[in-house]
């Protein structure tokens, strides 16, 4: 913290002694110390992210273990509850994505282990008119559940065949949601689903299934916090680049979530389709909270904050180098985070209402401007940035 608070004072006397002039035409000179303070508060946000997605995932499986041992209605809800905390510090971290860092720097990162969707919920388990599909209820090829077991089942055969990650916890948690949006209801999934004796069948399957997963999705975060804490390998590597490399690496991933992966393909597409079963989680309706936590982390990461960690921020050295491109950035960002909170909830009703679809489509519109100004943003600091 003591680095940090120092690369914050330099950049805000250098803003301060050369902030005079208003010309953007003068632009002010944003040096590698600006840039490397940067760089080094992003690693901080990413490490405390990290720890504090373990922290909750860790509660998540304690509370489904206590659900696995005494498989009760009540315990259900918690486990519930608990899969929808720990959303929302994992939600914040989709920032990181897209910059070529460890989550998703290749086809063997954690990634696609922690929350690729959509999801083929017959991949799994029964579902509507499949009484007997599924890893859950294949005995014959899958004689054991386990974490080995199913963490190489995932995506064999296509991507949407995802067989661990938040979201089969989350389709084991609620089921599918085969509601109507109007009704404003999720998935109904019984907890005697995991009853000896009671509903569907393989209850002690489904059990070790949910046991596995969220063991598995502790062991996937604990990769990230080993590359990203202070002795981290990835840490290393990343402090050591470039600073034009790693900032271009940092806009690109916020412009890219912004404009392509949150407008595009987690709203947009939703939107055009009208369908809930291409929503982030679809199965509890917690989209609503995936698509605010997203815009959140980019937040973070462009304003330099986030919990107990604050430092020098893209903000800053952008509106340092042109203020006038830098307000803009700023009122784009607000702008978004105002549309975004004004969508209805859940989000299924959001994109099915008539009164209520225009709204998402201002949201997404606001957050393909964001995109854009990011990529603005990296021009102003002599960066070429890159939207995926």
């Amino acid at each position: 913290m003591r680095i940090i608070k120092a690369y914050l004072l330099l950049s805000i006397c250098t803003i301060t002694l050369l902030s005079c002039s208003d010309d953007d035409s003068n632009p002010i000179v944003v040096t590698p110390l600006n840039k490397s303070g940067v760089i080094e508060n992003y690693a901080n946000i990413v490490y405390k992210n990290y720890q504090d997605a373990k922290t909750d995932a860790v509660s998540l499986k304690t509370v489904i273990d206590v659900f696995v041992a005494t498989p009760t209605d009540a315990n259900f809800t918690a486990a519930k509850t608990a899969w929808k905390t720990a959303r929302e510090s994992y939600g914040t971290t989709e920032a990181f994505r897209f910059a070529n860092g460890p989550i998703d720097i290749d086809d063997n990162a954690p990634e696609g282990l922690l929350n690729s969707w959509p999801l083929d919920e017959n991949y799994i388990d029964y579902v509507d008119g499949s009484a007997n599909s599924g890893i859950i209820n294949d005995l014959a090829t899958y004689p054991t559940i386990s974490k080995s077991v199913l963490e190489g089942l995932n995506t064999q055969g296509g991507d949407a065949n995802v067989s661990v990650g938040y979201h089969a916890i989350e389709f084991l948690l609620w089921g599918q949601d085969l509601t109507i949006p109007s009704d404003l209801l999720a998935g109904q999934r019984p907890y005697t689903d995991f009853v000896d004796g009671g509903t569907a069948a393989n209850q002690g399957r489904r059990r070790d299934y949910l046991a596995a997963c969220a063991e598995l999705l502790v062991d996937h975060l604990q990769l990230m916090i080993n590359e990203w804490k202070p002795s981290g390998n990835y840490r290393a590597t990343f402090l050591a680049e470039n600073p034009d490399t790693a900032l271009k690496n940092i806009l690109g991933a916020i412009a890219t979530l912004s404009k392509s992966e949150l407008a595009g393909e987690r709203m947009f597409v939703t939107y055009t389709n009208q369908n809930q079963e291409d929503e982030h989680s679809c199965f509890s309706d917690n989209t609503h909270r995936d698509i605010r936590l997203n815009l959140q982390g980019i937040a973070n990461v462009y304003r330099g904050s986030y919990s107990s960690v604050s430092g020098v921020s893209l903000e800053d050295i952008i509106t340092s180098t042109n203020p006038t491109l830098g307000a803009q950035i700023t009122a784009t960002l607000t702008l978004a985070e105002t549309s975004i909170e004004a969508t209805a909830t859940p989000f299924d009703y959001a994109i099915t209402d008539a009164g209520q679809r225009p709204l998402v489509a201002t949201a997404v519109t606001t957050l393909q401007t964001l995109g854009d100004k990011f990529v603005e943003g990296g021009v102003a600091l002599g960066i070429n940035v890159t939207i995926q």
